[in-house]
């Protein structure tokens, strides 16, 4: 089950909360470059809004199967993605279907993390890739919005780990092939950084109190007001296993 409620008010706002500014992703594009195209579709697994179904269609010209749990945010994505309503660890596709997988910043909402393993080593050809985008326990300080959310940056603690989450997946019969960290550029100026983050389109940020949301914001607006040129930049993690 997932951590917040996806077909409630969050649907609404989560595209114009998250997405980064032109070029911000470029460094997950080089990344996800020695993957990908591959034959076969990409199964972007937690789709919400189609956000990365669009990006990967456009960086690399594949074709996207995007699967997520609520339809009030699956009713967003392009639609030149096949959209299907499912959850990970039961994915509705045949076996060997698609040529690569997609999961990006979801993992924390999967309820059964062996099972969705098993799922996707089901859906793919041996040697396809898996590729998870994530956060994970111990990144805080790596994360622009933290600087100002510490209490949401707690919430964190609270996520799988990398451990976790290989073995999990050795299990399933993946091998680890890379772990590294991606630079992205979530806004421009902080400025841009406070309006996307006023959304509230971030599971760490539903988890804390409205009073510690506010402060946060009140803090994050601040530094826009001095800190004029700095963009909000992050570092996440690529895990690709095949």
């Amino acid at each position: 089950m997932a951590r917040i409620d996806f077909d409630g008010p969050v649907a609404a706002v989560y595209q114009s909360g998250r997405g980064a500014p032109e070029g911000g992703l470029d460094g997950w594009r080089a990344a996800l470059g020695h993957y990908l195209p591959v034959r076969g579709p990409v199964l972007d697994l937690g789709a919400g809004t189609g956000l990365y179904a669009q990006l990967l269609r456009s960086w690399f010209g594949v074709r996207i199967v995007a699967v997520e749990p609520a339809l009030a945010m699956l009713r967003q994505a392009p639609p030149e993605a096949a959209r299907v309503v499912g959850r990970a660890e039961r994915i509705p596709l045949a076996a060997g279907s698609c040529g690569a997988a997609w999961l990006s910043t979801m993992i924390h909402h999967v309820a059964d993390l062996p099972a969705a393993a098993r799922e996707l080593r089901r859906v793919l050809p041996p040697g396809a890739p898996v590729l998870i985008r994530s956060t994970f326990p111990g990144d805080q300080s790596r994360i622009a919005l933290y600087r100002f959310f510490p209490t949401a940056g707690a919430v964190l603690d609270t996520f799988p780990s990398v451990a976790q989450v290989e073995a999990a997946f050795t299990a399933a019969g993946f091998a680890l092939h890379e772990r590294r960290r991606i630079r992205q550029v979530n806004a421009a100026t902080l400025a841009e950084f406070h309006e996307k983050v006023r959304h509230r389109a971030n599971t760490t940020l539903l988890a804390i109190p409205d009073s510690e949301f506010t402060a946060g914001l009140a803090l994050l607006r601040a530094a826009a007001a001095t800190e004029t040129d700095q963009p909000a930049v992050s570092e996440l993690t690529l895990l690709a296993l095949r």
